[in-house]
């Protein structure tokens, strides 16, 4: 080899090494970031046939919706000064279909989303006339896929319920059949079901004026506001305007001392209608004790001392039912009782002559007095049964039949129109 030769090769050797050990890879750049896409469509109103406190949002059901894409909902006042996360679902389990609505009052459609948002549970009792803001955002895993500009809606409150239309409609029917009962009654009178205890009310007044002896007359053991007890103080007029008519005496224990007290007025003003002021005593209504065997065994000693020809219990009792009832049947008096405890009838079965089940001791008062306003009442009630009775019965079979033949759009009508909003 030459020496220029020898010389070529060393220098090439030479460049390429240091070629090699000086050449720098090239820096890698990393792709920009996608920005994520806009929701469009996206609105939020005041949330309709409310008392305030919520707002609405609509916006369409996105194309690129997958069953992991998730909605989170921001919300966001002057006041608060930040985004709050208001609600969080899934974009399968949610669409205008979705919020409880009646059909007559909401149009929304499966291809859109649609949700209520309470602000209330978001921010506390918002003032009258605060603006809301809202977003919305979807992701996938956490990681953010689009989202919304932010748009505005004034919570408040609205002066009719439109979606409560149907409960508007069932109540003016019961009046408009309240009325025309009112009107029969007045005219032809209501025909009301014998009710055996009541009848027999006019035997026992009579036996105790035959006999000489007085009638005791219990109201059981609530205060005035339960409904039991109102109604046992409807029967103690009636009983005590026929015990005047009688000339004969009536005893009234009372467990309660602001049940004396109205107890007293009523006997008084039955005294008065039927023309016998002057037979009137006022210790005929006496209180004895507000504990409950104290009372029992207080009535139960009046009951074995004094004999009475009749005894009366009308009302909510407890324990104290039987311990009552034995001693009158004991004594050999005619005993009428009438409550809506259910666990007490078997004892007044029993040991009493008569007995009034549940509802009997409500209708007694409609029953003795042939009062046309509370025979109407009476009448009326009976019509709201019979229409909850078929509802129920109709809209069971319905239901049954629209699911096996896939009749949703009647389903839909009948539970929206039987249904409570």
């Amino acid at each position: 080899m030459t020496k220029n030769k020898a010389l070529h090769l060393a220098v090439l050797f030479l460049f390429t090494a240091g070629s090699a050990f000086a050449a720098k890879p090239a820096a890698v750049k990393k792709a920009p970031a996608q920005p994520a896409a806009a929701i469009t469509g996206f609105a939020a109103a005041d949330m309709p046939y409310d008392v305030g406190g919520a707002a609405l949002l609509r916006w369409p059901v996105g194309h690129a919706e997958t069953p992991d894409t998730v909605y989170t909902v921001f919300a966001s006042t002057v006041e608060n000064g930040g985004w709050v996360k208001a609600d969080e679902f899934k974009a399968a389990g949610n669409s205008g279909k979705s919020v409880d609505l009646p059909f007559w009052a909401w149009d929304g459609s499966s291809s859109e989303h649609a949700l209520k948002v309470d602000l209330n549970a978001a921010f506390g009792e918002l003032p009258a006339g605060t603006v809301v803001h809202f977003k919305v955002e979807s992701s996938v895993n956490g990681v953010v896929t689009a989202a919304s500009e932010p748009v505005s809606a004034e919570p408040k409150g609205n002066w009719f319920r439109l979606d409560r239309l149907n409960n508007v409609v069932l109540f003016v029917v019961l009046v408009g059949v309240f009325f025309w009962a009112v009107s029969h009654a007045k005219r032809k009178g209501l025909f009301i079901r014998r009710i055996a205890g009541l009848d027999a009310i006019d035997e026992a007044i009579g036996r105790a004026t035959e006999m000489g002896k007085p009638i005791y007359y219990t109201t059981g053991n609530q205060p005035i506001s339960y409904i039991g007890t109102i109604a046992s103080t409807f029967i103690l007029g009636e009983v005590s305007k026929k015990v005047a008519q009688y000339d004969s005496m009536i005893q009234v224990p009372h467990y309660d001392p602001v049940v004396m007290t109205v107890c007293k007025e009523v006997v008084k003003q039955s005294y008065l209608e039927a023309g016998r002021p002057d037979s009137y005593r006022d210790d005929s209504n006496f209180f004895v004790s507000q504990d409950q065997f104290s009372f029992a065994a207080s009535v139960d000693g009046l009951i074995a001392r004094e004999k009475p020809a009749a005894v009366f219990f009308m009302g909510y009792f407890s324990a104290e039912a039987l311990l009552l009832a034995e001693v009158g049947a004991a004594n050999g008096a005619i005993q009428i009782a009438g409550t809506d405890a259910e666990g007490q009838l078997p004892f007044f079965f029993t040991a009493c002559d008569y007995t009034l089940i549940g509802e009997e001791l409500y209708a007694a008062g409609a029953y003795l007095s042939k009062e046309p306003m509370l025979l109407s009442a009476l009448k009326v009630q009976d019509f709201g049964k019979l229409v909850v009775m078929l509802a129920v019965l109709f809209g069971t079979v319905i239901v049954m039949l629209g699911a096996k033949f896939h009749w949703d759009t009647l389903v839909n009508v009948v539970v929206n129109v039987f249904k409570a909003y």
